[in-house]
């Protein structure tokens, strides 16, 4: 079938108003089970089953015959089960199913290796389609082995209009019950539905530029492709009717960004932020240092987004100890000087502890009033800081989640600056911002996020990167050591002790409440003492209270505590410039992400840092690879995009949270160039207005509410 039927004009009449809207369960052969099945796995109506592409292709146009399979082959075999029995081996435990398959050529061997469940499956007389490797065994000749099958019929066969074979065909997951050819057969039965022409979001000129098939052909090719499509295209998402239907979702979703992106631009501030000679005065009296060209951009483009009429919605991201904090600080010191209070919320205590204490260091020169409040804050102290920032006594006030809680209000809120956002639920963040009337917003992350999830997650924002790091910094030299090795790297962690550094030893903590690894952090605490009788050690873990992790924390910024040892609490925010060493315990345990931010609570100072990486093995394959990637590297962004490669988007920044979508063909790896051409697509798009209403008329309500146009535009 080299193009898609030609449908009946007049009976596409009598369907409904939207054939891709059709549900399912109405379909003739689905019935109630079945369309619960597919409704479990996310596939609701004709256009939810079209738009979930097959998982591989065979090409089955040109079989193979039987006595034309060769060695180092893959070939693709139809014909009639004549025999298939499960056959046990001298080896224990190890079984091999064989079957004896006729086509019109003569006879072949296939064998497959543990799988006895395969003597429920075929029986002779069954027709059945092999795809798998051709292979010359002594004795026994040749054979498929582990081959995919497929039963297609009887013998007398039941694809007479060639959906199954004869062709390329389409490969699907299984769902439920529903074997890969129900739902070949259900697809095709779907297509056949559609009317002769569809309504296309897309823009003719962008279809033209990209040279993309229309709409109706696009959803035929991407499931029953023509006899002349490449095989590795298909197989790679990349013929020109994949390519047209990921691009067409990502287009619409990066249409849904700018749109809502235009909408928060139209916003108005209730006042207007001067920056003059005495504001730039004030910022340099606690400024500690000179600010890195990185810096001094990224702040650049911060105070020229608070000066205008529309609120501020910045995304400030950079590599660990790059100083993202004291440019957020540099920003709420312009607007603390307009009048107005500033919001600063961290997503643990010990991070907002830790930001209190250092903003509260550097503004001790100003006539600001700095606060913290968290959840473990005293009822009394609670109501006296909620007073305080409810009268404006308050000018910036360094929290956790608490500050969005109701009782909390803000005399006016001028910026809201959000710490380690990826953290935050999208809820937490808006209710922040809504304590303001459009107060700006900027949101910061340690965690740089490879360009594919900036353009997703954060495509509503502008971007601001801070690439280089304040001079004198070296890179943190590290190493992978076996638990063998153990000795060896207390050795070397004493000698840098000796040499007045300090160091931490984290141990992880999967949970908060895993008594069995914070018992085991405690033991190797004390373990830790008796072979550090010389130095003084410490123990810091989450379930402190807050004045321990305080007093903790204080002493060994003070030099009093020489070696802590922590569990996962320290991974953001700490900065004691004269730790030099950071040991890891079973850094397999460890995500990659995490693995690069701990390792950055080193390296702060003008000494060399080192960070020992101890694992115990076997390593899986997944665990080897994060941490050759991490000890292969110290640029956070390249480790971002291995991460990504390895993790995939909703696991990297946990997918309800981040705002990472939901796509149906699109991949956000796969497809990152055919992101960055949507992007380009959708904002030139709308910068006619012409073109975005035209694409906008022509979407469904399921579009407009995946993608957030509905009521935009």
């Amino acid at each position: 079938m080299v193009s898609p039927p030609q449908v009946n004009r007049d009976a596409t009449r009598s369907t409904a108003h939207d054939p891709l809207q059709r549900e399912l369960r109405f379909l003739k052969g689905v019935g109630p089970r079945r369309a619960a099945e597919l409704e479990r796995a996310g596939l609701r109506t004709a256009d939810d089953l079209l738009h979930r592409f097959p998982i591989r292709f065979e090409d089955r146009s040109q079989l193979c015959r039987s006595t034309d399979l060769r060695p180092g082959e893959t070939a693709a075999v139809c014909g009639e089960v004549v025999s298939a029995g499960l056959h046990r081996t001298r080896r224990r435990g190890f079984t091999l199913f064989e079957m004896l398959l006729r086509d019109d050529a003569g006879m072949c061997r296939v064998v497959w290796m543990n799988q006895p469940f395969l003597q429920d499956v075929f029986s002779p007389g069954q027709r059945v389609a092999l795809y798998g490797k051709v292979e010359w065994r002594d004795p026994g000749g040749l054979r498929l082995t582990n081959p995919q099958y497929e039963l297609i019929g009887d013998a007398e066969g039941d694809d007479d209009d060639g959906v199954h074979t004869g062709r390329i065909v389409p490969v699907y997951e299984r769902i439920g019950s529903l074997t890969t050819k129900q739902l070949r057969r259900l697809v095709h039965d779907v297509l056949q539905r559609l009317p002769p022409a569809l309504e296309d979001p897309l823009p003719a000129a962008l279809r033209r530029r990209h040279a993309l098939p229309e709409r109706r052909e696009a959803l035929w090719a991407a499931h029953f492709p023509a006899a002349e499509t490449s095989l590795e295209l298909l197989n790679a998402f990349r013929s020109p009717a994949q390519t047209r239907l990921i691009l067409e979702e990502l287009f619409l979703f990066q249409l849904g960004l700018g749109l809502r992106r235009r909408a928060h631009a139209q916003g108005r501030k209730r006042w207007t932020i001067r920056v003059d000679d005495a504001i730039r005065r004030s910022a340099l009296a606690v400024l500690p240092f000179r600010l890195t060209p990185g810096q001094k951009t990224a702040l650049r483009a911060i105070v020229d987004d608070m000066r205008q009429a529309q609120p501020m919605n910045r995304l400030l991201q950079g590599d660990v100890g790059c100083g993202k904090t004291i440019v957020a600080l540099l920003a709420a010191l312009v607007v603390m000087e307009n009048g107005l209070q500033v919001a600063f919320m961290a997503p643990t205590e010990l991070l907002a502890e830790q930001h209190y204490l250092s903003i509260e260091r550097l503004l001790a020169p100003s006539r600001f009033r700095v606060t913290s409040l968290t959840g473990s804050v005293g009822a009394k102290a609670r109501r006296e800081t909620v007073t305080a920032i409810e009268t404006g006594a308050a000018d910036l006030v360094v929290g956790t989640h608490a500050l969005v809680q109701r009782e909390v209000r803000f005399r006016a809120l001028g910026l809201a600056i959000i710490d380690e956002q990826h953290r935050f639920g999208v809820l937490q963040r808006a209710t922040l911002r809504d304590k303001g009337r459009q107060p700006d917003v900027l949101v910061m992350t340690a965690t740089p996020i490879p360009r594919t999830l900036a353009l997703t997650s954060y495509g509503d924002l502008d971007v601001s990167v801070i690439r280089d790091l304040p001079p004198g910094r070296r890179p943190v030299k590290t190493k992978l050591e076996p638990e063998s090795h153990r000795d060896a790297v207390y050795a070397f962690v004493r000698r840098r002790l000796q040499e007045g550094r300090q160091a931490y030893v984290v141990y992880p903590l999967v949970e908060e409440s895993a008594k069995t690894d914070l018992k085991a952090a405690t033991t190797m605490a004390q373990t830790l003492e008796a072979l550090f009788r010389d130095h003084t050690v410490g123990l810091l873990h989450g379930r402190m209270k807050p004045d321990e992790r305080g007093a903790v924390m204080r002493r060994f910024a003070a030099g009093e505590v020489h070696l802590l040892v922590s569990t996962t609490v320290i991974e953001v925010g700490v900065d004691v410039p004269n730790a030099t060493v950071m040991v890891i315990e079973h850094a397999e345990r460890f995500g990659l992400a995490q693995l690069h931010q701990l390792r950055g609570r080193v390296g702060r100072g003008p000494h060399q840092s080192y960070c020992r990486l101890l694992y115990q093995g076997p390593l899986s394959q997944m665990a080897r690879t994060r941490l050759k990637a991490v000890a292969g590297s110290t640029n956070g962004f390249d480790i971002a995009e291995q991460d990504l490669l390895l993790r995939g988007p909703g696991e990297m920044l946990g997918t309800r949270q981040s705002g990472v979508p939901t796509l149906q063909v699109a991949d956000l790896i796969r497809d990152r160039d055919l992101m960055e051409t949507a992007q380009r697509e959708a904002f030139a798009a709308l910068r006619d207005a012409t073109v975005a209403a035209s694409v906008l008329a022509r979407l469904d309500d399921t579009w407009t509410e995946r993608f957030g146009l509905a009521g935009v535009g």
